[in-house]
């Protein structure tokens, strides 16, 4: 039995079964059979099943975000836009089934058309920080796309996946189709690694963890999406309006305590405009609401776990700290919004993930110095380029190296586009309309038309 607790009050409140070795084959060869009548419903059929689905979550997003909020301590604001993602992302790929056209490509002596072949039973390892919205950019193409799918929630956070399940069962999805199981990376998610039938993994979590997954799956060369860390860039230049950028600055970064490898927990600014900033910043990040995550008003939560406020403490201790926001006392796993000044990139605050509310700030001299600085990390997920120089915006956009880039904005993550990262921050690309794609395979027929 796994307990699950509630981060802002480290109560336990309940336990879930383990998924075993033996349980976790038979749900994928349960997942193996259903793929062969999946594949085979007719596509406005799949996509009415998936539109329902998408109404069943819509019918319980209170439900869910409550849900979300006891076992991952988000605040409830951000909880009912995780449940709403959901639902948007189902809606958006029902639409899949009925528009997986292939080509005709023209060719002497015949006719040679594509077709876009689902590829079997997927297999989706969710992390803890969004374990709604991040299972549904998986399983929702995945499905819309002919395939089933086997789904592992992070140990710490299994009861949304759980009734995800349920509700996509209510939906009419047939059995097999979409499996949720809760258990430990060792015996699970190493199971989707090592099975045969598993044609596809989808991988959200640390670097070092999808580095063992990639080498895992080279042996049956699986196919894999991989989603990893990051230490994303807030590019900030003295022509920018610096009021808003140093207001949105705390949000981009403590969003969800900072659990986000999205966040921007590097904070580069033009030396010419440093002190004033960092003016600016001070109330912003004093400002930010640190309280119970079930209150309307509140802006930030809790750390997932004791450990992870463990990990975090480690990168500030020793640290040169410029100034901190406030956090409730007592029980729970609370950690307040803390800036710190990075006396040289060399810093490990400045270099590591903190997955954390800590972000770190450094001076840059001008625009090469800026992207040269930006792109001195082994990740390249997200950033934002603060300018009101149109041409610069498009230049350094162009020159730094990360999946997805806003300027005078904070945006990473759009339903309607792609999201991925470049290095070591992942493989492929989630989200967009090219998604269902990358579910499946491209069969290429030629048909002589010689006598």
């Amino acid at each position: 039995m796994m307990q699950v607790v509630n981060p802002a009050t480290g109560d336990v409140i309940t336990t879930v079964a383990a998924t075993t070795l033996a349980e976790t084959d038979a749900a994928i060869e349960r997942a193996a059979t259903a793929f062969e009548s999946w594949r085979a419903v007719a596509p406005a059929d799949r996509a009415r099943l998936l539109r329902r689905f998408a109404a069943r979550v819509d019918a319980h997003l209170d439900e869910l975000a409550a849900l979300e909020v006891r076992n991952a301590g988000h605040t409830i604001g951000n909880a009912r836009w995780e449940a709403g993602n959901v639902r948007d992302v189902l809606d958006y790929y029902a639409a899949t089934p009925e528009r997986l056209t292939g080509r005709q490509i023209p060719v002497p002596g015949g006719l040679d058309v594509t077709f876009h072949e689902p590829l079997g039973v997927v297999g989706i390892i969710v992390p803890w920080n969004f374990p709604m919205p991040i299972a549904a950019w998986g399983f929702a193409p995945a499905l819309a796309a002919g395939n089933t799918v086997v789904l592992k929630p992070a140990e710490l956070t299994p009861l949304t996946a759980l009734r995800l399940a349920e509700l996509a069962r209510d939906a009419g999805l047939p059995d097999g189709v979409f499996t949720v199981l809760p258990g430990e990376g060792s015996v699970v998610g190493e199971r989707f690694v090592t099975h045969e039938s598993v044609r596809k993994i989808c991988f959200t979590g640390s670097t070092a963890t999808g580095t063992r997954i990639m080498a895992g799956c080279a042996a049956q060369v699986k196919r894999l999406t991989l989603e990893l860390g990051g230490k994303s860039a807030n590019l900030v230049f003295a022509d920018a309006d610096l009021e808003k950028a140093a207001a949105t600055a705390p949000y981009a970064v403590f969003d969800n305590a900072g659990q986000d490898c999205c966040a921007r927990s590097r904070i580069l600014v033009q030396r010419t405009v440093y002190d004033r900033f960092l003016e600016l910043l001070e109330p912003a990040v004093r400002a930010v609401r640190v309280e119970d995550p079930t209150r309307e008003s509140a802006e930030m939560g809790p750390l997932i776990s004791a450990r992870q406020r463990e990990t975090v403490a480690s990168y500030v201790d020793g640290a040169t700290v410029a100034f901190t926001g406030s956090c409730p006392d007592g029980p729970g796993f609370w950690y307040a919004p803390t800036v710190l000044l990075a006396g040289s990139p060399g810093d490990r605050h400045w270099r590591e993930e903190v997955f954390g509310p800590v972000v770190s700030v450094l001076p840059f001299d001008d625009e090469a110095d800026a992207v040269r600085l930006a792109n001195d990390t082994e990740y390249g997920l997200s950033g934002s380029i603060w300018t009101r120089d149109v041409g610069r915006a498009i230049r350094v956009s162009r020159a730094v190296a990360a999946g997805n880039l806003s300027v005078n904005s904070h945006s990473s993550v759009r339903y309607w586009t792609p999201f991925g990262g470049m290095k070591r921050s992942g493989l492929g690309r989630e989200l967009g309309p090219d998604a269902p794609l990358a579910f499946t395979e491209t069969k290429n027929v030629f048909i002589s038309t010689d006598q």
